[in-house]
């Protein structure tokens, strides 16, 4: 066993620059949330932005993993906790970790190495494997506790 302490590697000039890339974009993405209205619903949000109507949802009558992400975001932003929860517990859990990534990811930067961990690219797997298996258990619950189909005139 060594004694020595592993060296973490530097990060090159491409991946911080991807790093601050993913800041400016996550940022927006608070910021984009802020400007939008809440729907009431719990979903639909994401329809001020252009896109229609879920189609999952029209198809089947239920929500996808990702219905209520938007309208999550854009509670959450307002500092409504329990209103975010309740469109999407994922996105609220999602909106919630943004700005702790956004200083994880600048502090990488300002060091040029990983900060708390040996290497980035595990650190981003392990969010995003995270991620997806919070919104799929998220969504699994909502079909199995509360599997209230949704109105057709509700989209």
């Amino acid at each position: 066993m060594s004694t020595q302490p592993r060296e973490r590697h530097r990060l090159g000039w491409l991946t911080r620059g991807l790093m601050v890339a993913a800041t400016v974009l996550l940022a927006g993405v608070l910021g984009l949330a802020r400007s939008l209205v809440p729907d009431p619903r719990g979903y639909g949000t994401h329809t001020q932005l252009g896109p229609g109507p879920c189609t999952f949802a029209r198809m089947t009558g239920k929500r996808c993993p990702t219905c209520g992400m938007t309208t999550a975001c854009a509670w959450f932003v307002r500092g409504r906790v329990d209103r975010s929860w309740r469109a999407n517990p994922a996105g609220c859990l999602f909106a919630g970790l943004t700005i702790p990534l956004i200083v994880w990811l600048l502090a990488c930067v300002v060091r040029s190495e990983p900060v708390g961990v040996r290497s980035v690219g595990g650190a981003l797997m392990g969010l995003l494997l995270g991620g997806v298996a919070i919104c799929l258990v998220c969504w699994l619950i909502r079909w199995t506790v509360t599997p209230a189909a949704l109105t057709v005139a509700g989209f």
